[in-house]
């Protein structure tokens, strides 16, 4: 399987090693998120500032399909992301027939890529990987205003649609559907440059639900080869903290899938 294609099994999420979590206001976004535009900023369509109202932490399940250009399926897996605002996310992926896959870690400081398979490790201080992606809507990354285009898409499948837009052009995804029920994100679908379509189907959700710092810590696991340079030095070598599964924490609220 091509390198492209490994990075989009994260669904543009780490297209661009980002997905960036932390409630910034606009005068701290990092200097490459997208510049505000000159026009005035719509409001935030209802079913999403609702969504986003309130979320401090977060915990799904998804399942994932990729198919490119021509229409064509390049991949499947499964997946689990975790949320603890402000600042830091854990995004795993498991291909589908592999044990291996990838995981992105932002700790607060630094976003860490993790691919088992090719053991390697890419690293980037926050400031330097942040870009617009959708999942900066979810975890609170940038000021949404001056770095999406939102708008309402309609109502169709039992779900309601917001339609996502970057206004930089650093961005690597072209535009992204969010599909709730209610209160529940159950749907993500994205578009990237090549052409490559990205849905997710949310599982399993748990909104406010217990999420650790050591959750979404990480440090490169012994004898894997590390690119690029964190912030405050040199990566200490231990393996991150396995992922917990929400059965295992008290009192949260989930959503099974419908």
């Amino acid at each position: 399987m091509s390198r492209d294609c490994r990075r989009l099994r994260l669904a543009g999420v780490c297209v661009a090693l980002c997905w960036a979590t932390g409630p910034l206001l606009a005068a701290d976004a990092p200097s490459s998120a997208a510049s505000p535009s000159s026009e005035a900023p719509a409001a935030t369509p209802a079913v999403l500032d609702h969504y986003l109202q309130g979320l401090k932490s977060l915990r799904m399940s998804f399942t994932q399909t990729v198919i490119d250009a021509q229409g064509r399926s390049v991949d499947k897996s499964t997946g689990e992301l975790l949320v603890l605002r402000p600042g830091r996310f854990r995004w795993e992926v498991h291909p589908q027939g592999s044990s291996a896959g990838q995981l992105l870690i932002a700790d607060g400081h630094n976003v860490w890529f993790y691919d088992r398979d090719l053991q390697q490790v890419t690293v980037k201080p926050m400031d330097a990987a942040l870009s617009a992606t959708p999942a900066m809507l979810l975890s609170g990354g940038v000021d949404l205003q001056r770095n999406f285009t939102l708008s309402s898409a309609g109502r169709r499948e039992g779900l309601d649609w917001v339609k996502v837009q970057p206004r930089g052009s650093d961005a690597d995804f072209r535009d992204a559907l969010l599909g709730f029920a209610g209160n529940e994100l159950e749907r993500m679908i994205l578009h990237d440059k090549l052409g490559q379509t990205a849905t997710l189907s949310f599982t399993r959700s748990q909104r406010n639900a217990p999420v650790s710092v050591a959750d979404v810590s990480f440090s490169p696991p012994a004898g894997v080869d590390v690119i690029g340079t964190p912030a405050g030095g040199a990566p200490n070598a231990h393996p991150p903290p396995p992922m917990q599964t929400g059965a295992s924490n008290a009192n949260p609220t989930a959503t099974p899938a419908k």
